[in-house]
């Protein structure tokens, strides 16, 4: 009987512990692996990861339609834009002739309907015909063709 007693109040203990900590609110942690430019927020303050979240922004404007994209070649890599930033091919950036330093707009290529958000750097593209320069990375993320050198895309505007 002392056995058994000693077993049961352990186990009891044990159970009321699993019991209590169903309860608990803590949320399950999130893989999220998204990459983005924009601001991240903390959603709980159990949650290690954060998402990115923009909530500034609220529309998309129309911009140009049908118009010419290209990218950036591997020499500008690390020199500075002209916005003072330096460029980085690997990010999600773009050079226009007259939109504000900091615009943001949606690209989206006009034969497979993938698009991509970037922030205007820099100025140019300084080619007949051509309206806007991508780095390298958000250029490679809306064709289907790698070796592909320049897009048919349409621009759209962040609106604040």
């Amino acid at each position: 009987m002392k056995l058994l007693v000693l077993f049961i109040k352990p186990l009891s203990f044990l159970c009321l512990l699993i019991f209590i900590s169903s309860f608990s609110n803590r949320a399950p942690k999130t893989n999220i692996n998204k990459t983005s430019h924009f601001n991240t927020i903390q959603i709980d303050s159990v949650l290690t990861d954060t998402i990115a979240i923009d909530s500034s922004f609220t529309s998309y404007v129309p911009y140009k339609e049908n118009v010419h994209a290209s990218y950036y070649h591997d020499k500008f890599n690390g020199r500075k834009t002209a916005s003072g930033e330096k460029f980085d091919n690997n990010s999600y950036t773009a050079a226009h002739k007259t939109l504000k330093f900091g615009t943001k707009i949606r690209v989206t290529n006009t034969v497979n309907n993938e698009s991509v958000i970037v922030t205007v750097n820099d100025r140019g593209p300084f080619v007949k015909d051509r309206e806007i320069d991508l780095s390298k990375k958000a250029f490679m993320e809306i064709t289907k063709h790698k070796l592909t050198g320049s897009l048919i895309v349409h621009l759209e505007v962040l609106e604040e």
